[in-house]
């Protein structure tokens, strides 16, 4: 699968010249199977994320949506879906929004997350993030607002990413395999 979209799009890369995420998205999503094909590759870049088996949905600037199916491999001792699967879903509904706006020589690191849990989350839950639009990659912090409901449009859960915006490492900085898997330290972000 990577290797095809290695092909369509040849900088596949994080800490390539261009906003991978927005690229593979404007490409895939209008391609039947495209959506899915886009989650897996998410999930693939970050395979912890990949790990719920999410959904994304819709993509624009400053907006994303994503949904979880209700499943076991997601749920708690309660028979509903587990706070840190919401967590891990409101966290891809974030950073999907804010990759897919940032400008090609940006990139992102969550250095914190706040949720509120509202309602025990059962069926498909979609999270819905509405993040502000960076106009530059010069170091800011900015707040991405996740509201998560469920199908019957209750809100079960809301969280707020606190993202530090950045310009990309110079070429040639943190091109190994460990280097691009292992996630930054906040401070690392310059």
């Amino acid at each position: 699968m990577l290797a095809v979209l290695g092909k369509l799009l040849p900088n596949l890369s994080l800490d390539g010249d261009r906003n991978v995420v927005r690229d593979a998205w404007n490409l895939l999503a209008g391609l039947p199977g495209g959506k899915l094909l886009f989650s897996r590759m998410i999930g693939r870049m970050a395979p912890y994320t990949g790990s719920i088996g999410a959904r994304v949905t819709a993509v624009r600037p400053g907006f994303a949506q994503v949904e979880l199916d209700d499943r076991k491999a997601v749920r708690n001792h309660l028979d509903c879906v587990h706070a840190i699967a919401l967590c891990n879903l409101a966290e891809l509904a974030g950073n999907v929004g804010i990759a897919y706006s940032l400008p090609d020589d940006a990139r992102f690191i969550v250095a914190g997350l706040s949720i509120e849990y509202l309602k025990k989350a059962r069926g498909t839950i979609t999270a819905t993030s509405e993040s502000p639009i960076p106009a530059t990659s010069a170091r800011a912090e900015y707040a991405v607002p996740v509201v998560m409901t469920d199908a019957s449009g209750d809100v079960v859960a809301r969280a707020t990413l606190r993202t530090l915006i950045g310009p990309k490492a110079a070429r040639g900085e943190r091109t190994t395999v460990a280097a691009r898997t292992s996630r930054p330290a906040a401070r690392d972000l310059n």
